[in-house]
Parts: structure tokens; sequence; C-alpha cells
């Protein structure tokens, strides 16, 4: 079972990638958890708290979709290196302004919309670069898998480690921690030695290329769908991860290692949802548990109203991580198995659209119902309308694999006349 859900790390590049990538996104989970405890810790409002996360996020939507023509058109392994090394000077800036006690409100909110407008380039550009790391398309579940595993297992340190770090020494030094990280990273990037690919530069039309992405993927009804359902998920689904800092203080009545424990229940399950799809050797039969996936955290999230322990908050959030993430690792390996190859970019910035694009409006969102209503209460209509995305997903089902099965008998992935489940 080891082999089969480690079996891309025999590629260099790839081994490289992961390795690098793992240390890189341990500082920027602590950096996220250090940021949100550092605002709720100045400002003590559920209204700023949403409000600066949506000014970290909301230019990944705005952005990606001239950010997916750029990842179709230039190298993109040079392209992260220069957003890698952008974030990092972010996230020392943040250090050396908090360490100094000059950082305000003001200068997070800024500071964020930098690292919001450098994330638009950054992640149509790696989510791209992940076949070129595996060289052969029928990797790309596991390597994708691996990628998301590497990702939530940084979800599940990251802020355990951070919710010691801001008890022991302040928000300070988990942004230097952060900026530090970035050199793995960067470092394993200079290292790959990745097979060039032509691409026509000299033809970009912007305009016209984010046209005809958005043309493919609204007339194609697979990945239409797929991304309005994931764009529902990040909306209302994730956004309770914002509340977390008010519900540690106020509901468990517990201070930054609170914060921690409950973030890195979240990536406890995220990091089992990873290990399930990485163990998958075929693509079939991952619609149904998308929406499997769906329902199980909107059902976990109305749950979260009871809750009143600490132990019974972890296990609703272990288990809201893994609806979350096999939800967002599956979209992210059906759109790269259907996609084609010229339009690969531009259908991943819809995907960072709908994934990073959706949550920043989700927890501004979040943080004006907790303001009116409360937490609890705003998790549960979290709840009702990740259900009801959900039922509407099933409904359009039949039409769905209509469409699918001739893509999936074309790749091979099926025998001709074949009808299984999807």
């Amino acid at each position: 079972m080891f082999k089969t859900i480690f079996r891309t790390l025999r590629y260099p590049n790839f081994r490289l990638f992961f390795i690098g990538q793992g240390i890189s996104l341990t500082g920027s989970w602590m950096q996220q958890t250090a940021m949100a405890w550092l605002v709720y810790r100045l400002t003590g409002s559920p209204f700023l708290l949403g409000f600066v996360i949506f000014a970290s996020q909301f230019p990944t939507f705005l952005l990606s979709p001239i950010a997916g023509v750029v990842a179709d058109h230039f190298n993109r392994q040079r392209i992260l290196l220069t957003t890698q090394c952008l974030l990092m000077v972010q996230a020392l800036t943040l250090a050396a302004l908090t360490l100094t006690g000059v950082i305000r409100t003001t200068e997070i909110v800024l500071l964020g919309i930098i690292m919001g407008c450098i994330n638009a380039f950054d992640i149509p550009a790696r989510h791209s670069f992940v076949v070129e790391m595996v060289e052969r398309k029928e990797n790309l579940t596991n390597a994708i898998s691996l990628n998301s595993l590497i990702f939530n297992l940084a979800r599940l340190i990251g802020p355990a480690i951070a919710g010691w770090v801001i008890a022991l020494t302040g928000e300070g030094n988990c942004f230097l921690i952060n900026g530090l990280s970035f050199a793995a990273i960067i470092t394993a990037l200079i290292r790959m030695k990745v097979k060039r690919t032509n691409r026509n530069q000299a033809a970009m039309n912007i305009v016209g290329h984010v046209k005809d992405g958005i043309r493919y993927a609204v007339r194609f009804l697979p990945i239409r769908s797929l991304l309005l359902f994931l764009g529902v998920m990040s909306l209302v689904g994730s956004s309770y991860i914002i509340l977390m800092p008010i519900y540690a203080r106020d509901i468990l009545h517990g201070g930054p290692q609170t914060l921690g424990l409950l973030m890195g229940s979240v990536g406890v399950g995220a990091l089992a949802g990873t290990v399930f799809l990485a163990q998958r050797k075929a693509v079939l039969g991952l619609v149904r548990i998308l929406s499997w996936s769906g329902l199980m955290l909107g059902v976990c999230l109305i749950m979260f109203f009871f809750s009143r322990t600490l132990w019974f908050s972890i296990t609703l959030l272990a288990l809201s991580g893994f609806g979350i993430v096999v939800n967002v690792s599956g979209t992210n390996i059906l759109l790269q198995t259907i996609v084609d190859d010229d339009k690969r970019g531009r259908i991943m910035s819809l995907y960072a659209m709908s994934f990073m694009g959706t949550a920043p409006v989700g927890s501004f969102l979040a943080g004006i119902l907790a303001n009116v209503l409360g937490v609890l209460p705003t998790i549960i209509v979290a709840g009702v309308v990740t259900i009801s995305a959900v039922f509407l997903f099933v409904f359009n089902m039949p039409a769905f694999k209509k469409d699918l099965y001739p893509v999936y008998q074309k790749m091979g992935i099926i025998a001709e006349g074949a009808f299984p489940e999807i």
C-alpha cells in the first residue's frame, strides 16, 4: 500500500517539489493561523477578521483568469520561482512589522492584498506544473493526491506549532519562520531539470484567451458543474474556518493552543482524505465520492451547533476536513484528467477562482453573519447551503454522466459502449 500511495515520488522533479513544498507550506499554515489570531487580538471584531481574509484572497478571484493565460504561455517553473520569492518578501515584511510592534490592521490588509495578487499567478502555474513533473498523464491522479497530502500534512503540523509559538513568543516569529521556509521550495525549483515546453508567447492575446478558456468551461457540462459545485463548497462549506479564533476563545474559553488544536484537527481529517484519494488507482467512481464528501461536510457543520466540548468539536472538524479535501482534490483530479492540454492553465485558473476566489467572499459573509447572528447560527447556515448544493449536484448527475462517458471512452479509461459508475 505504501508503494501505491507514494508511487509518483520516483520522479526526481516531483520528489524535490514534494519535499520543498512540504516545508514551505508548514510555514504558510503557521502564518495563516497567527494572522487570524493577531487580527482578532488587535480588534476583537468578527467582521474585521472576515474582512482581512477577504482582502488576502479576493485578488485571486479577480486576477486568476489572466494568470491562467500566463501559465499557458510562459515557463511555469520560472513563474513559480518568481511567485515564491515574492511571497518570501511578503512574509518577512509582515514579520518585521509585527516584531517591531508597529503592525496594525491596515498593514495586515495591505500585505494580505499583495499576497493575494501573488497567489493568483502562483496557483494555476503550480497546478499546471504537476503534469510536467510526473511526465505521464496516467500518474496525475496520484501526483495531485500527494500534492494535496503534503498540503494537508502541513495544515496539521503548521497550526499546532503556531499555537505554541504564539503562546511563547507572539505572532511575529510565526511570520518569520514562514518567510525563511520559502528557501526550501525555491531551492527545489532551482534544482529541477524539467523538459522545456515551447509555448507561443508572441501570439498571446490575453482577452481573447481568457474568453476562450471561459467559453470552453461553460460549454462543457462536466467542467461547468465541477467548478460551480466546488465554488459553493468553498463559499459556504469552508467559511467556518475563519470563525475558529472566536469559537476557541468565546465558546470553548481557550487560547492560541486551543485554536491550534482546532485548526490542526481539520488537517488530520484532510490528511486522511488525501491518503484515501492517493491509494485510488482509477478516476472512476470519483464523481459519486464528491457528492458523498459534500454531504458529510454539510452534516458536520450542522452538528457543530450542538458542540460545547473540545474533543467533540475536534472530531467534527476532522470529518469536515476529510469532506473538504476530498471535494477539492477530487475536483482537481477530474478537471486535470478531462481538460485539453492547451487549456490546462486557464481551467486551473478557474479552479483557483472556484476554490480560493470564492473563499474570501464566504469569509467576509461569515464575519458579517457572525456579527449579527452569532458564530454557531452562522455555521448552521453554511451547513444547510452546503447540503442544498449537494442535492443540486446529484440532480444534474444524469446529464453530467452523458457528457463525460464519451471523454472517458476516447481516453481509454472505459471501454467503448461501457457505462460504469463514474
